[in-house]
């Protein structure tokens, strides 16, 4: 499919960005960098902008989702926005019962652990069908178009949760430390757990494909508890749901990446799955991973716990990644997680000031 006229890769507003050139693998006289969670609770404007409402509401509020999604571009001068938001929205608008509690994270009102729970999944449809969850994504698809309008010529990144994490927090009800439940349920009855990662590959990937119509130029798909799997695992019950996420803006020409934490032993796996880029976390140097992925460009992986450092620590690791990074046929520098919320914004924008200089 041919993308919209006007979305930013036909107009030409996004394709010459360094982003889009490095992670198509064209080295650009800039590295790019950008952060995970760049938009969040280390901004004070953030905090200020979210007063009074619960994270679902935020997420759900096209001017307020523009507004936080511009803030780290504005503050920083990254290079990409990434859309606000949290990977159980698609579920939530797909009408599953999910909160997200402070402190504690995505929380189930029942868990989905047989194949009847399965079964009473919410039905979602094909893209553009005009079904219930199709046209409950024009909330998401407002919030694209609202903070493309705030974002310029900046390059915008869509997201969404990778099916494992997804089903990880569905079958377990909430956040769990070892994911056990989930586990359990892929061992003892692979039907049933083929059937719950299909259904979350379909909403990842409508998710997705939503925000790349509206006019994401990128997107990622966050596996972040899947590190927990030995690799044989992996490739059976997981890269097949993966890839299918992955399916659904496949013939959309804009980059996908793909990044989990604790993944070293799955980067080739995670890579075929549909991925073109490669986020890597920081258990993996970027040389070794560039040496393991021959030709994919690579995004990360600057170690958050650097960030507070004394300046001549955190300067030096950048420029060790930076450095490690060209090994790859591009790089687009990143955390090799999420900002931290602790973490001093001054320190981010001076990395920003580094990498742009180097």
């Amino acid at each position: 499919m041919v993308l919209p006229e006007g979305h930013p890769l036909v107009a030409g507003t996004a394709s010459a960005s360094p982003l889009l050139r490095a992670l198509r693998g064209d080295r650009p006289e800039r590295t790019p960098v950008w952060f995970m969670r760049q938009a969040g609770r280390s901004l004070p404007e953030y905090r200020e902008a979210r007063k009074g409402t619960t994270m679902l509401e935020a997420c759900l509020d096209p001017a307020l989702v523009a507004e936080i999604t511009a803030q780290p571009v504005r503050r920083h001068g990254v290079d990409a926005g990434i859309l606000f938001s949290d990977i159980v929205v698609p579920l939530f608008l797909a009408g599953v019962d999910v909160t997200i509690k402070p402190g504690v994270g995505p929380v189930f009102a029942a868990p989905v652990r047989t194949p009847s729970d399965v079964a009473a999944l919410p039905a979602l449809g094909a893209a553009g069908d005009g079904g219930g969850f199709d046209r409950s994504l024009d909330v998401v698809r407002q919030a694209v178009s609202a903070s493309l309008g705030l974002l310029g010529e900046t390059p915008l990144i869509g997201f969404a949760g990778a099916p494992f994490t997804l089903a990880a927090y569905m079958v377990d009800g909430g956040p769990s430390r070892d994911h056990l439940e989930a586990r359990r349920l892929m061992i003892a009855d692979p039907q049933t757990w083929q059937g719950l990662m299909d259904w979350a590959a379909d909403a990842a990937g409508l998710f997705l494909r939503a925000q790349v119509l509206a006019g994401a130029s990128a997107v990622q798909l966050f596996d972040s508890w899947v590190g927990s799997l030995p690799r044989d695992r992996y490739v059976a019950h997981c890269a097949p749901a993966s890839a299918r996420a992955f399916s659904h803006v496949s013939d959309l020409d804009v980059p996908r990446i793909h990044f989990g934490t604790h993944t070293g032993h799955l980067l080739e796996d995670m890579n075929a799955a549909g991925a073109t880029a490669m986020g890597i976390d920081v258990t993996v140097p970027l040389d070794e991973a560039a040496r393991r992925l021959p030709g994919v460009p690579l995004q990360g992986n600057i170690d958050p716990a650097i960030l507070g450092a004394p300046w001549e620590a955190i300067e030096a690791h950048v420029r060790d990644v930076a450095r490690r990074g060209m090994a790859a046929p591009a790089h687009v520098v990143n955390l090799g997680h999420g900002v931290p919320p602790d973490a001093d914004p001054e320190v981010l924008t001076r990395i920003v000031e580094l990498v742009h200089g180097l």
